[in-house]
């Protein structure tokens, strides 16, 4: 049961029947007050960073690129907040703001909306029927082929077929047996769809052919600008493209009509950008990087996105800026899906309200450090409550300096149990990068250069055990991941979302279900061995300790840098579980 608010007719009286917890809700043209009282917190808003239950928050509705600590910022927001007992929708494309603060027993949320035509929707019910009644309104999410489930590999100065062959057997020879492995510099960064180099790379079909021999699935990256070259270079095939793109009117235009650029200050500043709501588009775009997919190339990493930064240039379906700051990367990346199939992936990091039906999401770009570690894993359960089912982050960071052991560690066991496990690393004197001391450095977040960095061997070993078991867990991430997608419940669960009613797991930020037979309770501090775990309601078995274990209670566990806290829920024990541990 979805319940519209009807700021015409007022239903507010049938709103407040249907939803006991709310005492008040009162609306002048844009601005909505909504009083609830004994509320437990407020989860959602898509991806969010700063904190899980996000009472006393600002929460813009916006579409936003920001370089590491992102703060409050997002680069995938989604307008859904989830409640104890109910959920709010605004179901708009446009910026906006949320807020609530908190009186006594009671939380007032102000719903600032950028027009009083908004539709604004109450979901009564648990989390996970709020969830169901979101996709019921915006569409299903859409299930990832199973390799995608296994382990990733990534760094962004792998430049040549050499290099990528020569990492791809190194993860061979030492058992960890990678199923994806995705480059980002092979493209001429001009047309981004032609290999930079016949030199660099002589055969890139050979080299999938090769890669899929080991088991191993190619993405390429990809973002969506007709670039402006850099000073003094040029490239003929790019300007011929952009005299296409010009005289067939198939990029994103100014009010005036004339032809929309990125600001200055931006990232890819002074380049157009593709209008991927024209059919034409879409079609001449995609007809450039067909021969990708027919050589053997199995996605696409679809950075970017966030490049509409005046709410009055023009679209071609007639929308304006004002809704495709937020929708632009929809459109991008529901038109890249629509090319590659359901037996590809897409690997994206900006999105917004259906974003789902166009998998798969990674947490963009954080600096490897412990704070940035812990705000990364409130993204991710945010993200998994509002929609976003398959999601990842880079291990221990993507920027400046190497990550040490210890984060190094926690971050790769965490990572074994989210839905995509994947270590990526920034270009050597990229654009944001800590400049290192010689171009010869290497900044790889690969279990051996980290290892070899370190001057410390056992970083090895672990990865390669945390590699192995999340092989091993793959039917049971598949089978769950199945199940997910069939029964709207997110891969990743936060404790509120099974427990809406436990006031203690309604606090819990740290521990979460993967699937629904597993908890998983990481160390996320610095210096940290040990924690406190919460277990809900229900029968629990405890790996490390080898203890079955009645919940409603707290304990505290001991967990060297090669150990995590994973419980098995009894309760809805998966046989797929049967020997991983």
């Amino acid at each position: 049961m979805m319940l519209y608010l009807d700021k015409k007719k007022s239903n507010i009286s049938e709103i407040i029947k249907e939803i006991p917890t709310i005492s008040n809700i009162t609306f002048d043209k844009n601005i909505i007050e909504i009083t609830i009282d004994n509320q437990k917190g407020i989860w959602g808003f898509g991806e969010r960073f700063d904190a899980l239950d996000q009472t006393g928050k600002i929460r813009v509705n916006k579409v936003y690129e920001k370089f590491t600590n992102q703060g409050e910022n997002t680069y995938l927001p989604i307008p859904f907040a989830l409640l104890s007992d109910f959920g709010i929708f605004i179901n708009t494309e446009e910026i906006f703001k949320f807020f609530s603060t908190k009186i006594n027993f009671s939380t007032i949320i102000t719903i600032e909306l950028p027009s009083s035509d908004e539709e604004v929707f109450f979901f009564p019910g648990k989390p996970s029927y709020q969830l169901k009644q979101l996709f019921e309104k915006k569409g299903n999410p859409i299930l990832p082929p199973s390799w995608s489930f296994g382990p990733w590999m990534s760094a962004n100065r792998w430049n040549s077929q050499e290099t990528v062959l020569k990492q791809a057997e190194k993860s061979q020879e030492l058992g960890m047996f990678h199923s994806v492995l995705v480059i980002e510099a092979w493209s001429d960064e001009a047309t981004f769809y032609l290999f930079n180099d016949n030199n660099l790379w002589p055969n890139p079909e050979k080299m999938i052919k090769e890669l899929k021999e080991k088991g191993i699935h190619l993405i390429l990256w990809q973002t969506p600008v007709l670039k402006k070259l850099e000073k003094g270079r040029r490239n003929s095939i790019h300007e011929e493209d952009c005299r296409q793109a010009l005289e067939k009117g198939l990029v994103v235009k100014n009010k005036d009509g004339s032809v929309y650029t990125i600001p200055e200050g931006r990232w890819f500043a002074g380049s157009m950008v593709p209008d991927f709501t024209n059919a034409e588009t879409c079609k001449w775009w995609f007809e450039k990087r067909q021969y990708l997919l027919d050589m053997g190339v199995d996605g696409f990493k679809t950075d970017g996105g966030e490049f509409i930064y005046d709410s009055e240039t023009q679209f071609f379906d007639g929308r304006s800026g004002k809704e495709m700051i937020n929708s632009y990367p929809l459109s991008y990346t529901t038109a890249y899906f629509k090319a590659i199939g359901k037996e590809r992936v897409l690997f994206s990091r900006a999105g917004y309200t259906g974003s789902w039906t166009s998998p798969m999401h990674w947490a963009g770009d954080q600096f490897s450090t412990w704070e940035e570690f812990r705000h990364v894993l409130t993204a991710g359960l945010n993200a998994s409550v509002s929609g976003i089912f398959f999601w990842g982050f880079d291990i221990a960071g993507f920027a400046g300096p190497l990550p040490k052991k210890d984060l190094y560690l926690r971050a790769f066991t965490l990572s074994a149990f989210v839905p995509v496990m994947q270590w990526h690393s920034e270009p050597i004197g990229g654009q944001f990068s800590e400049i290192m001391k010689s171009e010869d450095e290497v900044n790889d977040r690969s279990p051996w250069n980290i290892a070899h960095r370190n001057n410390d061997d056992s970083i090895i070993k672990v990865a390669i055990k945390y590699t192995q078991l999340r092989k091993r867990l793959m039917p049971y991430i598949y089978n769950e991941a199945e199940y997910c997608v069939n029964e709207k419940i997110p891969l990743m669960q936060p404790l509120f979302f099974n427990w809406p009613q436990d006031d203690v797991a309604c606090k819990i930020d740290d521990e979460f279900l993967f699937g629904s037979s597993l908890l998983i309770a990481p160390i996320l501090e610095e210096g940290k061995t040990s924690r406190k775990i919460y277990l809900p309601e229900g029968n629990w078995f405890d790996v490390q300790e080898d203890l079955t274990i009645k919940g409603n209670t707290w304990l505290k566990r001991d967990y060297n840098l090669d150990s995590i806290g994973v419980f098995i829920n009894l309760d809805k024990k998966n046989p797929l579980l049967e020997g991983v541990f």
